[in-house]
């Protein structure tokens, strides 16, 4: 045991002196080259510009139409109601019908996977919820009043009633493509 002790201590001897070894004759060049580079390298900072005065301008409200005035509160109004009324006849219409079984499916989890003519008319079959409806030109589908417009091979066109970003309702026409390959 006292033997084996004595050549971990030779080892460590041997290795600390190779360490030494390395030392810094080798590294003078290495040392000359990196302190050559940091003198040839210069920072490049660009110029900041100066900063902008802000100039305040008068608010001059004289000229100009007050913009909580009576006047013009009735105008907006009065062609908000305007549009509203042939806006709203899009709603009523549809809303006035018996609904069909697939208006209670959002449009994006109905899927059309393949198209037939029955009875000379094109007729669309689509997959809900692992079932197989069959669907024509008339039919409704989807959560936004989509009524089928045209039906082909490939795709079925729909016109659906949306809200729009100003809060009327409008028109859009809609295309649901087939879906080939998914189970």
């Amino acid at each position: 045991m006292i033997k084996s002790n004595n050549y971990f201590h030779f080892l460590y001897g041997i290795f600390f002196l190779l360490l030494v070894g390395c030392g810094s004759e080798d590294q003078h060049d290495l040392n000359q080259w990196v302190q050559e580079q940091r003198n040839a390298v210069r920072p490049r900072v660009q110029a900041l510009s100066e900063p902008l005065v802000f100039k305040p301008q008068p608010y001059i409200s004289a000229n100009g139409v007050e913009p909580f005035s009576k006047i013009k509160l009735t105008k907006v109004l009065s062609k908000e109601s305007a549009q509203n009324s042939s806006n709203i006849a899009l709603l009523h219409a549809e809303q006035n019908r018996l609904k069909e079984d697939l208006e209670s499916y959002p449009l994006d989890s109905i899927v059309m996977v393949g198209s037939l003519k029955k009875e000379g008319q094109d007729t669309a079959l689509l997959r809900v919820n692992q079932l197989i409806y069959p669907v024509r030109p008339g039919n409704y589908l989807g959560q936004n009043y989509g009524r089928i417009t045209e039906i082909s091979e490939q795709s079925i066109k729909l016109r659906e009633v949306v809200q729009d970003s100003n809060g009327d309702w409008a028109e859009r026409i809609t295309k649901l493509d087939l879906q080939e390959g998914n189970k």
